[in-house]
This record gives structure tokens, C-alpha cells and sequence, in this order.
């Protein structure tokens, strides 16, 4: 007999009275399907796997907001309450901030605590405590209980409760696996942007004020040295890095190409003088429209010639008319260079720590506005060893314009 008490019938041919009939009363098994065997209905084509890593993606993204605005927010209630329960609770200030209404949770988390302890899941010293196990939602519930005490440093609790509520939603969302919207995941990094800074983690990255410093760059953009975004054209680059973004406010502005249609065509004459005049300097670098360079390039792209000069020309024309508006016309530059073109950059405060710098190479059969577009931030990074890393490529391209700027001549 079985031990469910059924009898089971013999597994093997060749046993006495074996047969493929199956006598009343017993379980058949089941033989095993051969290796490989897994049917059409239980396999992934190339769009489900497409939809599996997009929805990790995203997934990964959000827990990285999430995880750092909770370990922000598990600072700041640490910073305000531990003063006012520690000298008389001592280690279960925790315990004591939560009170009755919050006895349950705090409880349960003191729990997992002391599981974690006992099965060695706590590497690191800094998490034995209470605190370290409350989620989100129950970190908020202490600072809405002891809001009188958070008042001092956070201006606007309705900010704060919008920006929670906000994250809810996709906290829910990551924690069961189910598939994040494009929508929700940029609702929930606007959230935790909004939140960060309202708790006083804004970016200390001094060009943030231009260029958000994004989560996932802020932990592994080491790994592509001051590469922060690639746009496979112009019109991608854009659509999510207006014109405005990149020069609004620039207290310097050097770029080199050759027609340099990202600032003359997207950045109004009025917004060039206006920001010349708020102190800017700008040095512009085309390439000479009489010059045989401008020449093979029409050949390259298939174009009549003469209408890329033609192009070039009319934008050092518009630009000077600019700079005859202006009081210091010493300080909005422009030159031309008559060799050989290899590729277009636009560096916005390249001579501080807060530069933004816009990129692309020329290639054979492409315009500018299709050719792929990097975005570097600039400054030195700090790297662990306390060393600066200056391995990223602002400052290889800078100093090409500036040999470049040396060899150009200026225009009347």
C-alpha cells in the first residue's frame, strides 16, 4: 500500500503480470518527460522575453528610488526622534516612539530583528537595530505622529504625504513582481526626486540644477566615466534635453562644429543676447564655409554643392547680428577653422565642476540631426581611494576645442 493507501502498480516492464492497463482502484504515475520536451505553449518567444526584461527594467529603476528615499527617511526620523526617546528608552526608543497606535508593527519588526540575528542575515552592524526593519509605510507613520517635532526642518507636510502616497503605489507594485508602467515609474522617480529634496538630500552635484542627476547614474555611472546619457539622434536628445535645459543660464558657452545647428536653430537669437547679457561669454567655432572641408562634406552626405556652405553661412551671419546687439561684443566670440571636421560639441560651463557638455561625431552618410549624441557631465569624480578620477572624456574634448579655438581665426 501506498502511503496515501492506494496500491501503486509496477513501475518497470518485464515484472511479472505488468501490463498498460491500470487495475480499479490504484494511481497511475506519470513517467517523466524526456529533457527538452517542453512544449511550444510553454515557451518564451522574443517579445516575451523583450516584455520580461523591460518589466525588470523598470522594476530595478523604482527599487532603486524607493530603497533611497527609505534609507533617507530612516535618517531623518533616527536624527529627530532618537534625542527625545533614547535618554529615557534607551535601545527600544523605537518601541517607545511607536505607542500604542503603533504596538503591532513595531513589534513584529523587533521580530524579524531578532530572526535575522539569530540566522546571521544582519551584515552589517549599522542595521541591528528596530529601526532598520520598518518599512516605509511605518517610517512614514512616525513622522505623521510626531509631526510637531519634524516641523522645524520640513517646510510642507502635504509635499511630503503627496510624494509617500506617490510611492505607495509602485512600492506595491515592485514588492509582488507585477508589471510598472512607463507612467508609474516616472510618477514614482518625479515622487522620490521631490522627496529627496525636500528632506534635504537634494543632488550635491553642482550641475543638477541643468542635468538631474539620475538614481542609477548617482550609484553605477562610474562605469562609463562622465557619460550620463546617449541619444541614438538629435531629435531623441531633445525630446528629453530641451535646448533651454542645456543653455538656459550658462555663465560660459563653447561649442565647435560646423554649423551648429543644436544652439542657432533651437536657441533663439533674443535668449542668446539676453543670456550674453547676464554675463555669459560664448565662443562659437564653425567651420569656414570657403573652406574645401565644407566641400567634401556635401560630397559625403549626397548634397548639391554649395548648400551646406550656404547652411553654415547663413548661421555665422544670424550669430553676428547677435553679437552687434550686445554692449561687450568682446564677450560672444566667433571663429571659423578650415580643417577637416570630426565632430560637433557644445560645452556649457566647461571651466567648472558644474559642466554639462553635448556630443556627436560626424559620420560618412548621416546629418547631424540623425548621428548619436552623448551627454557627459562634467567635474572629477572622487573615487573610493579618496583619488580624483578624471578618466572621463570632458576634458579630452575641451581641450580639442581649445587647440582648435588657437588655430581658428576670428570673424569681422
Amino acid at each position: 500500500m501506498g502511503s496515501g493507501g492506494l496500491e501503486l502498480p509496477p513501475g518497470d516492464e518485464g515484472h511479472e503480470g505488468n501490463s498498460t492497463d491500470v487495475p480499479p482502484g490504484t494511481v497511475s504515475l506519470a513517467r517523466p518527460m524526456d529533457a527538452g520536451a517542453i512544449g511550444p505553449e510553454l515557451d518564451w518567444d522574443a517579445d516575451a522575453w523583450h516584455e520580461v526584461r523591460t518589466r525588470a527594467q523598470r522594476a530595478g529603476r523604482a527599487y532603486i528610488w524607493l530603497n533611497l528615499v527609505e534609507q533617507r527617511l530612516r535618517a531623518v526620523v533616527a536624527a529627530v526622534l532618537r534625542p527625545i526617546y533614547e535618554p529615557v528608552h534607551g535601545d527600544d526608543w523605537v518601541v517607545a516612539a511607536a505607542g500604542p497606535a503603533g504596538q503591532e508593527w513595531v513589534q513584529r519588526a523587533v521580530a524579524v530583528r531578532e530572526v535575522s540575528r539569530r540566522k546571521g542575515y544582519l551584515l552589517d552592524p549599522a542595521d541591528d537595530n528596530v529601526l532598520s526593519f520598518l518599512t516605509l509605510p511605518q517610517l512614514r507613520e512616525l513622522m505623521v505622529q510626531h509631526w510637531p517635532c519634524f516641523e522645524p526642518y520640513v517646510d510642507e507636510r502635504r509635499d511630503v504625504e503627496l510624494a509617500l502616497d506617490e510611492l505607495e503605489v509602485t512600492r506595491n507594485v515592485v514588492s509582488r513582481n507585477r508589471a510598472l508602467s512607463e507612467a508609474v515609474l516616472g510618477q514614482a522617480e518625479r515622487a522620490s526626486a521631490r522627496l529627496l529634496e525636500v528632506l534635504g538630500a537634494g543632488g550635491d552635484v553642482p550641475s543638477a540644477r541643468r542635468l538631474p542627476v539620475d538614481a542609477v547614474e548617482d550609484l553605477v555611472g562610474d562605469r562609463y566615466g562622465d557619460v550620463v546619457a546617449v541619444h541614438s539622434d538629435r531629435v531623441r536628445l531633445l525630446r528629453q534635453f530641451p535646448a533651454e535645459d542645456i543653455f538656459g543660464g550658462a555663465r560660459r558657452l563653447d561649442a565647435i562644429g560646423i554649423g551648429l545647428n543644436l544652439l542657432v536653430q533651437n536657441f533663439s537669437g533674443r535668449r542668446l543676447v539676453r543670456l550674453a547679457e547676464s554675463g555669459c561669454r560664448v565662443r562659437l567655432l564653425f567651420l569656414n564655409p570657403a573652406s574645401s572641408a565644407v566641400k567634401r562634406r556635401e560630397r559625403e552626405l549626397g548634397i548639391k554643392r554649395g548648400e551646406l556652405s550656404r547652411s553654415v553661412e547663413m548661421n555665422i551671419l544670424h550669430m553676428r547680428r547677435v553679437r552687434s546687439r550686445l554692449r561687450d561684443p568682446g564677450a560672444f566670440e566667433i571663429q571659423v577653422y578650415d580643417e577637416t571636421p570630426r565632430f560637433t560639441a557644445y560645452l556649457v560651463d566647461g571651466d567648472g565642476s558644474d559642466g554639462i557638455a553635448v556630443l556627436q561625431s560626424y559620420l560618412r552618410r548621416a546629418r547631424g540631426m540623425e548621428a548619436p549624441v552623448l551627454v557627459l557631465r562634467g567635474g572629477n569624480r572622487v573615487v573610493k581611494s579618496g583619488d580624483v578620477d578624471d578618466s572621463g572624456l570632458f576634458p579630452t574634448y575641451r581641450e580639442e576645442f581649445e587647440v582648435a579655438w588657437a588655430d581658428s581665426r576670428p570673424v569681422s
